[in-house]
């Protein structure tokens, strides 16, 4: 079982009709981001996520999104515990009905 946060693409969704400030990181490989990815979604590959590090903030929270939610689960495990605040986003891209850009 997870121990951090999840959200799913419907709440996910839900909260950015609402204009709700978020923080998407896309963790998944050039070639799938460029098939769409959420408009705003700042991409940040899984592997590049421990040497960029100093690009989050610990004060922020971050909805990590991949394209099934296993490597999203992943860097969220870690950068946890690392001292940040994440959220998974189940599903992924897989699962994901709102604009793609």
């Amino acid at each position: 079982m997870e121990d951090f946060p999840i959200i799913t693409t419907e709440e996910l969704q839900k909260k950015l009709e609402t204009g709700e400030t978020l923080h998407l990181v896309d963790v998944r490989e050039d070639e799938e981001v460029a098939q769409g990815m959420i408009p705003g979604a700042k991409h940040v590959k899984m592997m590049e996520i421990p040497a960029r590090l100093n690009e989050f903030d610990r004060e922020t929270e971050y909805i990590v999104i991949c394209r099934s939610g296993g490597r999203s689960s992943h860097v969220c495990h870690f950068m946890q515990e690392q001292g940040y605040k994440v959220r998974n986003m189940v599903g992924g891209m897989l699962e994901w009905r709102g604009k793609v850009e």
